[in-house]
């Protein structure tokens, strides 16, 4: 038996009701591993979940939270086979938050929720890699057929799924159409691949897309945002394109155009790579990208694993481009 901590909260609210807690951690059991975690990616997911807007509530209290983490293995149980002491990996969701979550120093999961870490990654680089990259390329490619010379639409381009997205889109000979709301962050999203920026504070949104388009429209859309807000974004679809919603940022009620000329997509990511067939895939394309140096995690700042309530902070600022990591020091 070893000790370990973990971040729980016990109830709804604000980063505060974030806590560490020491906790007993046995020995791995059948299916099961046991990892050393040096890295973990914060996701807006989390944050939803920690306020009770995610698409399935805590478990009150002690819940534990958390998607995605980077360490070494520590331990196998029986049955396991794949994975040696030693081994540098990443986690890959593991089922509800609540039990499985991820934001600790050591953890026990199922050993199918664990892969090994693609492209030689460090453990920063791992934590801010597979859901950003895994929802990007599970919705743009896997779901969404994209192809080289399509035109992506990508609201919220500055956070990590945005950046990812950016990234796959031009890896496969796409063009990415990056939306932000400031043009504070126009410069920064064209040096990580977008081929035009739309800063919604300059004008329409509608407008801007025609422009850069010649009047066409996106052959992909790629919204995390939803909300009364996606009428319009449907309206920059192509003729026969899609629309590929991938959460609900503004949970309220989403209309859609009365003259429908395009294919509406609700994407769930871990319905998609829960599936091993796909999840392999995923691995062996961020594998190919990140050694041919045009898929490259961006970490818009680390903290440290104590610092948890403030990075979570950080986190709801909408400041950042890419990544939030917290790093566990020993």
């Amino acid at each position: 038996m070893m000790m370990a901590q973990q971040v729980v909260f016990d109830e709804l609210g604000g980063p505060e009701v974030l806590r560490i807690e020491d906790v007993e951690l046995g020995a791995p059991g059948p299916g099961e591993v046991l990892l050393r975690v040096d890295a973990l990616g914060l996701n807006r997911a989390e944050a939803l979940f920690r306020v009770g807007g995610y698409y399935y509530r805590p478990t009150l209290p002690g819940s534990r939270i958390g998607y995605e983490a980077a360490g070494e293995v520590l331990a196998v149980g029986a049955g396991v086979t794949g994975f040696s002491v030693g081994d540098p990996v990443l986690t890959a969701g593991a089922g509800d938050m609540s039990t499985n979550g991820v934001y600790g120093d050591h953890l026990r999961l199922p050993a199918d929720s664990v892969l090994r870490r693609p492209g030689g990654t460090d453990a920063a680089t791992g934590a801010a890699l597979w859901l950003s990259y895994s929802t990007a390329y599970g919705a743009l490619v896997e779901k969404g057929g994209l192809r080289p010379g399509d035109t992506v639409l990508i609201t919220a381009a500055s956070s990590s799924v945005g950046v990812a997205a950016i990234q796959i889109a031009r890896h496969l000979g796409a063009i990415p159409v990056a939306v932000t709301r400031s043009a504070a962050k126009r410069e920064r999203l064209a040096q990580l691949g977008a081929a035009h920026v739309i800063a919604l504070d300059e004008g329409g949104l509608l407008d801007q897309v025609a422009e850069v388009t010649g009047g066409r429209g996106a052959e992909i859309v790629f919204d995390p945002v939803s909300g009364p807000g996606l009428a319009e974004v449907a309206r920059a679809v192509a003729p026969g394109g899609l629309l590929i919603v991938y959460g609900w940022l503004d949970p309220r009620p989403a209309p859609l155009p009365l003259n429908w000329t395009l294919r509406i997509l609700g994407y769930g990511n871990l319905q998609v790579t829960g599936d091993p067939e796909v999840r392999r895939r995923v691995w062996h394309f961020l594998d190919a990208g990140l050694r041919a140096g045009t898929l490259d995690p961006v970490i818009d700042r680390t903290f440290d694993f104590e610092e948890i309530v403030e990075a979570h902070r950080h986190l709801e600022s909408n400041s950042q481009i890419g990544k939030i990591v917290v790093t566990v020091r020993r």
